[in-house]
């Protein structure tokens, strides 16, 4: 339900104030949606209204607020609920959210059906599938070519080696 506070500032001008609230379980929460303590703005001749000061801007229709005021009551009482089984002291394992599990399935587990292979996407694929492979390939390669190169020419120092 939507309630209008009337009351009055420092240098009393009135101020209204449109308060949401939403009845939860162990009682009210309370949102702002508006507030309208600003001093009307006239626009000059040249100068547009800004958007942030057009009255019709933060005019919200009563559908709107009790969809509004729904969805508040409901994450307030998921919210409890999930506070509930967070501060049980012999609880145990992990509390599971299915909207969260959804939504990672959804964000990871789920990404072929929506995959389209590109040009882009193949030559990324390759890039970072096959590219690390042959640059370690390269560098394992010629270090140990250049090693035997001086083993070969007896000006490698291997004291103390056991290995290659």
């Amino acid at each position: 339900m939507v309630k209008t506070l009337h009351m009055a500032d420092a240098n009393g001008r009135d101020i209204t104030d449109q308060v949401l609230f939403a009845e939860c379980g162990t009682g009210a929460v309370v949102r702002r949606v508006a507030e309208t303590s600003i001093p009307k703005y006239k626009p000059l001749r040249l100068a547009t209204l800004p958007t942030t000061l057009d009255p019709a801007e933060y005019d919200i229709s009563p559908e709107t607020r009790k969809a509004q005021a729904e969805g508040l009551a409901i994450r307030s009482r998921l919210k409890r609920e999930y506070l509930l089984q967070y501060n049980i002291p012999s609880r145990h394992g992990v509390i599971e959210d299915p909207a969260l599990i959804r939504w990672t399935y959804a964000r990871s587990a789920n990404i072929y059906p929506n995959f389209r292979p590109t040009p882009r996407t193949s030559l990324l694929g390759a890039l970072f599938g096959i590219g690390p492979l042959l640059f370690w390939y390269y560098v394992f390669k010629t270090d140990r070519d250049r090693k035997e190169k001086l083993i070969r020419e007896g000006k490698l120092d291997r004291t103390f080696n056991s290995s290659y």
